[in-house]
């Protein structure tokens, strides 16, 4: 069984709310096991985006469920932190208003969120 690393909504802007999880993976059967698990949860089953990357043993992966772009970001960051065997994953509600670029710093203020918190537990 996979452990998420759940941190819930960590910031919002004009009504969307963004959210970040983890988990450590080897495999994509892992990084499938974690999506399923984050999705039992009703909320962020109905998210409107639940954008990944991760980056395992034999090479990168990344989905951006209809984030267009979005998980190349998290994927860059994860690079650049030297993060592997990984998954991160951003939630987000859509709120109504369009954030256009914004979007994508909002992408890398949720995963800043959580590289800082992986590297304060270490």
């Amino acid at each position: 069984m996979i452990h998420l690393d759940r941190l819930g909504v960590v910031l919002s802007d004009r009504g969307s709310k963004y959210a970040v999880t983890g988990a450590k993976v080897t495999s994509r059967s892992d990084v499938d096991a974690a999506l399923a698990e984050l999705k039992s949860d009703k909320a962020y089953a109905k998210a409107t985006h639940n954008t990944w990357a991760a980056m395992l043993p034999t090479g990168a992966l990344k989905a951006d469920d209809g984030e267009s772009g979005a998980a190349m970001v998290i994927l860059r960051m994860m690079e650049r932190a030297d993060l592997s065997d990984h998954v991160i994953i951003v939630t987000r509600w859509y709120g109504g208003k369009k954030l256009g670029g914004d979007r994508f710093r909002r992408v890398q203020d949720a995963t800043r969120v959580y590289l800082d918190q992986l590297e304060a537990g270490n």
